[in-house]
């Protein structure tokens, strides 16, 4: 078995013996200039260091990079990336002097998201301001910059995982847009122990109810884990369990099983029979989870620091 990751003129080759490796490595190498760097170490911008139970992802560098870019390399840091107050208005403050810096480290910061997912609600939200930054906007960036330089060490461990299963969290704040009053959606799958797959942003329609916003999030960390399910299938490591996906919404998870329609349910109808034919056939199963233990949380909303460090650490 080997698996080739291509971009541009960067490759990762993983075999599953060291023969194979050599013999690929050999094959390619007649066709292409090519160069063997050995055992993966830097792509892309992302560092990986080996430990002993796996491997760390992590941008430091690339983080350092974006904070010098910024003026800010002697700046304090900050406890968290976002306050716990209302969401940015799209008229809050006066207009940013320098939109262009503004874009220009907005998008850097997403891309820092690869291996940062503590920071994705916080960078999704000075995104939703990119044609037009104001003050408040350029103030809420720096805080990001702030807990970023406080945390340059932090990234994404990958270890074996005795658990072969799919494991999601989805969460929704309900109306947050002060400007459009949609909601938030936000969500994390995890493949047995390892993150691998999250997401936070702003619903593209209005949900009359908070059962509505909370199903919305589970259509979609449904029709992620779908994906990745096929995704596992053509690597040849098929998920023969459902996926379990964790929702707080009492009214979102009766849903997900019943068939019985409800006048206030018609607007959602295609998430809602998505959702429940993935049920009905086996391949997911909605559940119940305190929110006190909803680690999507901290994809939809400013947390307080226990909070946050506490689902930041479930990352």
């Amino acid at each position: 078995m080997a698996y080739i990751l291509l971009y541009v003129d960067d490759i990762i080759l993983i075999t599953s013996t060291q023969t194979l490796r050599k013999s690929i490595m050999s094959l390619l190498a007649s066709e292409f200039a090519m160069k063997d760097l050995g055992p993966l170490s830097y792509f892309l911008g992302i560092a990986v260091s080996r430990h002993p139970s796996g491997i760390f992802l992590s941008q430091s560098n690339y983080a350092s990079e974006i904070i010098e870019r910024a003026g800010m390399a002697s700046c304090k840091p900050s406890a968290t990336p976002v306050d716990t107050k209302q969401k940015l208005s799209t008229s809050s403050g006066t207009p940013y002097e320098d939109p262009s810096l503004y874009r220009s480290l907005a998008g850097a910061l997403q891309y820092l998201t690869f291996t940062r997912p503590d920071i994705s609600y916080a960078v999704q939200q000075v995104c939703l301001h990119m044609h037009a930054p104001r003050t408040e906007h350029m103030l809420a960036l720096k805080r990001i910059l702030r807990y970023v330089q406080g945390t340059l060490h932090f990234g994404l461990h990958l270890s074996p995982s005795p658990i072969t299963q799919l494991i999601s969290y989805t969460d929704a704040d309900w109306g947050g847009c002060p400007d459009t009053r949609r909601s938030t959606s936000g969500y994390c799958v995890f493949l047995g122990d390892n993150l691998i797959s999250w997401s936070s942003k702003r619903q593209p329609t209005l949900s009359r109810s908070s059962a509505e916003a909370e199903y919305r999030g589970v259509a979609n960390v449904v029709s992620e884990s779908c994906w990745i399910r096929n995704l596992l299938l053509e690597l040849h490591f098929p998920i023969p369990q459902a996926t379990l996906v964790y929702c707080d919404n009492v009214s979102a998870i009766y849903l997900s099983g019943n068939p019985v329609q409800h006048q206030r349910t018609k607007h959602i109808e295609m998430d809602i029979h998505f959702v429940r034919e993935k049920v009905a056939r086996g391949q997911a199963r909605v559940l119940h989870v305190p929110s006190r233990h909803q680690i999507a949380d901290i994809f939809t909303k400013g947390l307080p620091r226990i909070l946050f460090d506490d689902f930041r650490t479930s990352l």
